[in-house]
C-alpha cells in the first residue's frame, strides 16, 4: 500500500512535454497580487475581498482543474498539461475514461471543400496530421484568407472548451486595462511570476488571479471585442457559433477566474481562434476570415476588416511569452521538427465528457511574411496541445523543405491575383 501511495502521489505531479514536470498544489490557488514598488499601484480592496472569497470557496471544495496542468480533485497544477482523475485516495486510483478515438475512420480531409486553397499548405497539413482525429486550420494574416482548413466538419462545428488558448484573451485584455506588464511579478501561493513565464508554462494560478481582478464584465467585453462569441468568417458555408456566456459560471465551478484559466463554459471554434491570432500577427486587424471555393470568389478575392483591435502596444508584451512557450515551455515539442523559423504559439489542454482536447495556435514569421496555424486534436489520453505544436513544427517543417516561402514570396510579388497559388489536392 505504501508503494501504491507514493505511485499515486507520483502521478499527481507527472506533466507531460518534453522531459517536463509540473509542480502540483495541495491548497487553493488563491493569492492576490502583490506589486513592486515600481509597478502598478495596489488593487481595489473589493477586488481584494472577491478574491479570497473565492478562495476560501476554492479551498473547500474539490478541485476539477482543467487547462494545461496535471491535477486530481484534491491538487491543482501550476504548469504542465492535466490529465483528470476522478479521485485519488490511500486505497484506491481512478481515472476518466476517455470514449473518443484518436484516430480518424476514414482519410484525413475527406469530402472537404479545397477549390481555393493552397495545395502544399494543404498538404503539409494532412501530412502533419497524419490520421490523428483532429483539424488544421492555415490563415494569412496579412488579409483574412484560409489557406487550407483539413477536415471541415470538426473545423465549422460549434467549436470546443478552449482550454489555456484563453489565456491569450485574457492577457491582453490585462495589459490592455493596466493591470500588469509582462514583467510585473505576482505573487501567487508560494511563489511569484510574471506574464511571460505564465504564458510560456501556461500557468493556471495566474490566470486565475487576472480573471477575479479583471472581473467578469471587462473579461466578456474583451473576449467579445476579440471575436469570440461571433462568427469568425464570411459567408463560409457551414460555420458554427462558438459561445461566450453572458454570464459567468457559478462560484461553486470555479467562477470568472476558471473562465479565465482553461475556458470553462467557452465554446471556441477553430476559425475564431485563428481570426484572434492573426490579428495578434498583423498588428491588431480583426479580419473576416474567407474560403474562397470558386473561381469567381478566387479572382475577386479582396479583404474584408471586421474591426481594428487597440493592442498594437501590447503585441510585443504578449510575444515574449508565446515565443516562450515554444523555445522552453508547453510548446517546446515543436522544436523537435522546426527550429528555422520564429515560431509564436500558445498550447491548451483539457477534457470534456470522455473526450480529451489538445490545442496549439501560431504565427510564424519570416522575411515572406506570417502563416497563422490552429490544430485541434480530439480523443483519448495521448491528445494534447504538446502535442499539436509537435505536429505543427512537422508542418512548418514540411513547408520549409518544399521552399515554400520563398515561393510564396515570388508569387505574392508576382501579378497573378490572389497572394497564393490555388488548386485541389486530391
Amino acid at each position: 500500500m505504501k508503494f501504491l501511495r507514493q505511485w499515486a502521489l507520483g502521478l499527481a505531479v507527472f506533466g507531460t512535454g518534453v522531459g517536463a514536470a509540473c509542480a502540483a498544489s495541495l491548497d487553493a490557488p488563491q493569492k492576490m497580487i502583490h506589486h513592486s514598488r515600481k509597478a502598478e499601484p495596489h488593487l481595489s480592496q473589493a477586488h481584494r475581498t472577491a478574491g479570497h472569497r473565492a478562495a476560501a470557496a476554492s479551498a473547500h471544495r474539490p478541485v476539477t482543474h482543467r487547462g494545461t496542468g496535471v491535477h486530481t480533485r484534491a491538487a491543482v497544477s501550476r504548469t504542465g498539461v492535466h490529465v483528470r482523475r476522478a479521485s485519488l485516495s490511500r486505497r484506491h486510483v481512478s481515472y476518466e475514461r476517455f470514449t473518443a478515438s484518436s484516430i480518424l475512420d476514414e482519410p484525413v480531409g475527406a469530402g472537404d471543400i479545397t477549390t481555393g486553397e493552397d495545395p502544399v499548405v494543404r498538404q503539409a497539413a494532412i501530412d502533419a496530421l497524419g490520421g490523428v482525429n483532429g483539424t488544421a486550420v492555415v490563415i494569412d494574416p496579412s488579409n483574412g484568407r484560409i489557406l487550407a482548413m483539413v477536415n471541415q466538419k470538426l473545423a465549422l462545428s460549434p467549436g470546443a472548451e478552449p482550454c489555456s488558448t484563453i489565456k491569450l484573451t485574457v492577457a491582453l485584455a490585462a495589459l490592455s486595462e493596466g493591470l500588469v506588464t509582462r514583467d510585473t511579478m505576482v505573487k501567487l501561493d508560494g511563489f511569484r511570476m510574471n506574464m511571460t513565464q505564465a504564458i510560456a508554462h501556461s500557468n493556471n494560478l495566474y490566470f486565475e488571479e487576472m480573471g477575479r481582478e479583471l472581473g467578469f464584465e471587462r473579461v466578456h467585453h474583451y473576449a467579445t471585442e476579440f471575436g469570440l462569441g461571433e462568427l469568425a468568417g464570411y459567408d463560409i458555408p457551414g460555420e458554427q457559433l462558438g459561445e461566450y456566456p453572458e454570464q459567468e459560471i457559478p462560484a461553486a465551478e470555479g467562477g470568472v477566474g476558471r473562465m479565465c484559466s482553461f475556458g470553462q463554459g467557452v465554446s471556441l471554434t477553430p476559425l475564431q481562434l485563428g481570426a484572434l491570432v492573426a490579428a495578434i500577427a498583423n498588428g491588431g486587424t480583426l479580419y473576416y476570415l474567407q474560403h474562397p471555393t470558386t473561381p469567381e470568389e478566387i479572382a475577386n478575392f479582396q479583404p474584408r476588416v471586421k474591426r481594428t483591435l487597440d493592442i498594437g502596444r501590447y503585441i510585443p508584451e504578449l510575444q515574449d511569452g508565446m515565443a516562450g512557450a515554444v523555445e522552453y515551455g508547453t510548446a517546446r515539442r515543436l522544436r523537435l521538427n522546426f527550429e528555422q523559423l520564429p515560431v509564436f504559439g500558445k498550447t491548451g489542454t483539457c477534457s470534456n465528457d470522455g473526450t480529451h482536447l489538445g490545442w496549439f495556435a501560431s504565427y510564424s514569421d519570416s522575411p515572406q511574411g506570417s502563416l497563422v496555424t490552429v490544430f485541434l486534436l480530439e480523443g483519448g489520453r495521448g491528445v494534447f496541445g504538446p502535442r499539436a505544436a509537435e505536429l505543427t513544427g512537422i508542418f512548418y517543417k514540411d513547408l520549409w523543405n518544399r521552399d515554400y516561402f520563398h515561393t510564396r514570396n515570388q508569387e505574392a510579388n508576382s501579378d497573378t491575383p490572389g497572394a497564393a497559388p490555388v488548386g485541389a489536392t486530391q
